[in-house]
Parts: structure tokens; sequence; C-alpha cells
């Protein structure tokens, strides 16, 4: 009798830059594809992977079937309706609206529930009816917390015994050695001593009250070493010169720099470099970049609110991220101590 028989959307797997949910999906692909087990995996791409993204494999089967927009809801569906796979996995919150079968699907969070502002309106739209429609869909939802679960009983009604709570973890990243460190620092120009930020720049991340008090921070400590380092692209509704640099005094603004995107050989040595992180996020399902910094050894200074207390339990410290001077204070203690 033949093994079960996967179906997989790996579209996420083949975007130019990677973040958090793209890495999430192609660390898990990678990790399913090679348990043990007489299994069948179908992957579905959008674009061709590159040689090497997943392993040669005689379980594993790979079909591109190209489309730009609404590829998930056309493109894979009919895919999903010509092959009948025995289960469909989705590792986003994206269902396709019509298929056959059942399926798994993650929902990593639902910040544009909590911060509409900070999203643009169709697209706010399109992840309430997606996210709605894949959470009642499904026999079976991931979610990378349990604030996550929680929110998805409150908001969409979901039985949290539908739901099963799977931390993501970290893939490879360690403490960089000096030489890689260095390199690092001159690549994105991040002086000897420096805070690090990791993220999307968008006004979830709680930017503007981040840099304000890196500015308390400076006036209340006399540092006149240590920078605030920015490291990720500009999201939708930020504008760097407004909300970043206008928010800083004249004489602070050469102590704030912002990289643009990080390449993933990099991050562990801006991480390994730091002081330690700041991560005042307003809403997070899980918050790789914590994470990510321990590994790394670098102390973590994050928010108090969403999922980030249940990810950093006691080996963080904790503030609300809505008091600018209790991050302030908290920049004081993680350079200090």
């Amino acid at each position: 009798m033949a093994g079960l028989r996967i179906a997989v959307d790996a579209s996420r797997t083949t975007v130019a830059r990677r973040t958090g949910t793209e890495n999430y999906a192609l660390q898990l692909i990678r990790a399913l594809i090679a348990l043990p087990g007489d299994r069948q995996f179908t992957l579905y791409f959008r674009d061709a992977p590159a040689e090497g993204l997943f392993p040669d494999a005689p379980n594993v089967t790979r079909r591109i079937v190209p489309m730009r927009r609404l590829w998930t809801h056309l493109r894979l569906a009919a895919a999903l309706w010509r092959d009948r796979p025995d289960v469909t996995f989705v590792p986003a919150h994206s269902l396709p609206f019509v298929f056959p079968g059942p399926a798994v699907v993650t929902v990593h969070d639902l910040g544009y529930r909590f911060f509409p502002a900070a999203h643009p309106a169709l697209e706010r739209l399109y992840l309430d009816l997606t996210t709605r429609f894949s959470a009642r869909r499904a026999a079976l939802i991931l979610a990378d917390s349990a604030a996550t679960r929680d929110d998805l009983a409150s908001i969409y009604g979901v039985n949290p015994a539908r739901v099963k709570v799977v931390y993501p973890g970290v893939e490879g990243l360690t403490r960089a050695d000096d030489a890689a460190i260095f390199r690092a620092r001159k690549k994105y120009g991040a002086p000897e001593e420096y805070l690090l930020f990791v993220g999307t720049l968008q006004p979830r991340k709680n930017i503007t009250r981040l840099v304000e008090a890196f500015a308390l921070y400076l006036d209340t400590t006399g540092d006149r070493q240590t920078a605030l380092v920015l490291a990720g692209k500009t999201g939708w509704l930020l504008d760097p010169e407004r909300d970043i640099f206008g928010a800083l005094p004249p004489d602070k603004r050469r102590r704030v720099i912002v990289t643009g995107y990080v390449a993933d050989g990099d991050i562990a040595a801006l991480y390994s470099g730091a002081r330690g992180l700041v991560f005042p996020s307003l809403y997070e399902g899980f918050g790789f970049p914590v994470l990510e910094a321990m590994s790394c050894g670098a102390p973590v200074l994050c928010s108090n609110t969403s999922s980030l207390p249940e990810l950093a339990g006691d080996a963080a410290l904790l503030v609300d991220p809505n008091d600018v001077r209790a991050l302030a204070a908290g920049m004081t203690a993680l350079v200090g101590d």
C-alpha cells in the first residue's frame, strides 16, 4: 500500500529575501521530508526553486505551476484537484478557497486585527478573509504560540482543541567569531558598540518609540560610544526620515544606523557583535529575533505583550513597549549589566 501522499505549498521558500515566515516554511519543509516513514511529498512552487534548496529524495516530487496573481486560489487549487493528495499542508495562513481533502495550516499571528492601520486596506481585507476561511476549513491548525491560539479562539471562535501550539526553532545560528563580526560591522556601518533591532521597519515594530527611548538613554547615561543599529528592510507606512530620524534631536541622528535588508550569512555576526537586542514590538505571533539573538549569545530586551513573555520567559528583560522611559531604562540595564 502506498504511503500517505502529502501536498505542500512551498511557494514562500523561493523568495529572494526570506524573512521569518519564509524561513519557517523552508526549514519546516526540509525537516518534514527528512523524517523516516512511508510518506510521499509533492512540493508546489510558483517559481523554480534554486539548485539544492531541497535535497533530492525518492519520496519528493516538485511541481512548478507559475502564475503571478491568485496563485493559491487558482493554480495551486487546480493542481490539488488534479493530484488529489491525502492531505494538504500550507505553512502560512492561506488555504485555497476550493480544494479536495483535509488540510493543515499554520497561522503565525493575527497582527492585522490588532493593528489594522499598519496594512493597506486591500491587504488587510484579504488577510482577514483568508485566515478566517483557513481556520474554519483546516482539520488542524498549527500556531506558533499560545498567544496566537488564544487570538484564534477569541477573534474567530476557533475551538482551541483544533489548534496545536508548535514553537518554531532556530536553525544553524550560533555565536560568530571575531573576524565575522568585524566584517559584518564594516559591511553595515556599525561601530564597535551597538544595540541591535532586527525586523521589518514598520509601525507595529514600535520603531519611533524605540529611537526616542535610545535618545533618552543617551541623555541619561552620557554614553558616547553606543549606536542603535536598525537591521531590516523598510515596510509600508514607515518613512525613515520622518519616523526615525525625525524623532531624534539633530545631534543624535548619526548614532542611529539603518542597514536595510541583512543577508542571511551576516545576521549571526550582527547579533554576536551587539551589546544586546532591543525588540519592543507591539505585537508578535512569535518573535524570531528574540530566539535568534539568544542563540548567538546576545542579551535581549523585549516587550511584555503578545507572545513575547511566553517566548522569552525569564531569560530577557521585559518592558512595556508603550513606555519610552521604561525602554530607556531597559537599555541602561542591558548595556550596564
